[in-house]
């Protein structure tokens, strides 16, 4: 059997987590281009939201299948090839002509780029010893954690900047330059060598039932979250069929796995329960990570009147404390019981969380960017111990499957945790307004006072006294929408602070990974 070459991880561990962070940027970089993206090719703001539903589905498709994948085709062969698609159809997007080549373009770049995160994660873990995987874990979160934090700022610098194309055009040579890097150094492991060669000894069976099913109950499920809110849910004929055929598929993709011999995606693995309730935590820690991340941005420029650029001011500060405090986890993840690393995590964040739900329209910058600051340390808290922690009993051979469960149960998270905020803030937003409005009536001490207030600026007070003015009392009906607004808002940051919180006695349901082995018997 070949040996592997000695490379210092150290050279491999950036090469790896920049093409992961190449492309989780790329799920939020474009959303602040959309609107110029619309205007450019003539197209209506609904039909241009179909740039982001296409890359988000054909990533959710091909994520769990990613380390099945790598298996056959051998991890850095699979690595390479989803590099140079992900880098042609950034070209291509970045070149395209009107709307509908964009549209697909943009699915065939999620396509090639979902494999980019599993891969790259297990490359770095099993790139490091036992007792340093800590370290690798906390340069992949610094990709995957980091990257949605900054998108929309630099989305948004680029495209005011230069032109919404470059927000794609920018991935080709930093594609390319990764393209031969990893050549040069990435080698797949002994263990996996073996493995790849025994599977192609005995023939290569491809389970196309199993990859149908999983495609059309993913591909369903996203395109119902994505565009549940805007077709009113379940009021939604669309809606409803998407969600009934995403739950037939979805259920019989698990009874078809669980009963074949070389399973695309390996469910056998949640037989472990540390695996089991990482992959619960990961796709919390995705809901909460992504919810907030759009919903702060929204809430500083509807109710504070920050720009973009300014809101993104708010959120970047977070992102600098996660790669800040990522490295330090790291490094003691695996010197102690990483538990107590999830479970403080879980207790700041929840805490955090809870403190911007109690905010008001007179809150500061320095305030909200402060939270936000002590919001991401609490989520660099988690993402390590949660990977080392999950994947201790995982074999090195089921690495890359490991790898792509655990980074479908993120994207999946963010994708629940957009979508329930979204919903959160119409709905709630309404049932505010209901409670608001009969106390802006006559004879409310509060309305009566505020009308009289408003009506004497209003030259129509002083020419007819018993009428009541429209002018002010269109300025009272404003303040209830942003009241109810504002209040629907909070109720998001709550929402997800509670269920943060709830999570922490699951923790203790996981058991305690050896001190000083921060990983796996080889895995991951």
């Amino acid at each position: 059997m070949a040996q592997e070459r000695k490379i210092n991880p150290w050279l491999i561990a950036p090469v790896v987590a920049m093409a992961a962070f190449m492309e989780v940027l790329d799920i939020s970089i474009a959303n602040v281009a959309l609107r110029h993206i619309a205007g450019d090719m003539s197209a209506s703001q609904d039909e241009s939201t179909w740039i982001l539903t296409s890359y988000l589905v054909t990533n959710a498709m091909v994520l769990p299948a990613s380390g099945w994948l790598s298996t056959v085709l051998g991890r850095k062969n699979c690595f390479l090839a989803c590099i140079a698609g992900f880098s042609v159809s950034s070209l291509a997007c970045g070149l395209a002509p009107n709307l509908y080549f964009l549209i697909f373009f943009r699915a065939i770049q999620g396509l090639t780029g979902g494999g980019l995160q599993p891969n790259a994660q297990a490359i770095l873990a099993d790139a490091f010893p036992p007792e340093k995987r800590g370290m690798a874990f906390s340069l992949y979160g610094i990709a995957t954690v980091f990257a949605p934090a900054i998108g929309p700022t630099l989305g948004g610098w680029i495209t005011d900047n230069f032109s919404w194309r470059w927000v794609f055009l920018i991935n080709v040579p930093v594609g390319i330059m990764l393209f031969g890097l990893i050549t040069a150094l990435i080698q797949d492991p002994v263990e996996l060598v073996a493995e790849r060669a025994r599977r192609l000894k005995a023939g290569i069976k491809i389970d196309y039932l199993g990859f149908s099913l999983l495609i059309i109950g993913l591909g369903c499920l996203q395109i119902m979250l994505d565009k549940g809110q805007e077709d009113d849910w379940f009021g939604s004929l669309f809606i409803t069929a998407l969600a009934i055929v995403s739950a037939v598929a979805l259920i019989s993709f698990i009874l078809w796995e669980l009963g074949q011999a070389d399973p695309i995606v390996d469910l056998r693995l949640f037989a472990d329960r540390n695996f089991a309730f990482g992959n619960m935590l990961m796709l919390m820690l995705g809901f909460v990570l992504l919810g907030s991340t759009a919903l702060l941005p929204i809430l500083v420029q509807s109710q504070f009147g920050y720009t973009a650029t300014s809101a993104g001011l708010v959120l970047s500060p977070g992102g600098f404390a996660i790669i800040l405090m990522l490295p330090l986890v790291g490094r003691f993840a695996g010197r102690v019981d990483p538990r107590l690393f999830i479970v403080a995590g879980l207790i700041i964040t929840s805490a955090t969380l809870l403190y911007i739900a109690r905010i008001s329209p007179f809150t500061d910058y320095s305030t909200l960017m402060w939270a936000r600051v002590v919001q991401g340390a609490g989520l660099a808290l988690l993402f390590i111990p949660i990977n080392l922690t999950a994947y201790v009993n995982v074999p090195r051979t089921k690495s890359s499957a490991a790898a792509s469960i655990i980074n479908l149960s993120r994207n999946l998270g963010g994708a629940i945790g957009i979508s329930v905020i979204t919903t959160m803030l119409a709905r709630h937003r309404q049932i505010h307004q209901n409670y608001l409005v009969p106390h802006a009536a006559p004879g409310q001490p509060g309305y009566d006072h505020l009308m009289t207030t408003l009506s004497g600026h209003h030259a129509l007070a002083a020419q007819a006294p018993g009428l009541v003015d429209p002018h002010a009392l269109s300025q009272v009906y404003a303040r209830v929408q942003d009241q109810a607004s504002m209040l629907s808002f909070l109720d998001g940051f709550q929402f997800m602070g509670i269920a943060f919180l709830v999570l922490a006695p699951i923790v203790l349901l996981m058991k305690r990974p050896p001190i000083g082995a921060a990983g796996p018997r080889g895995a991951h």
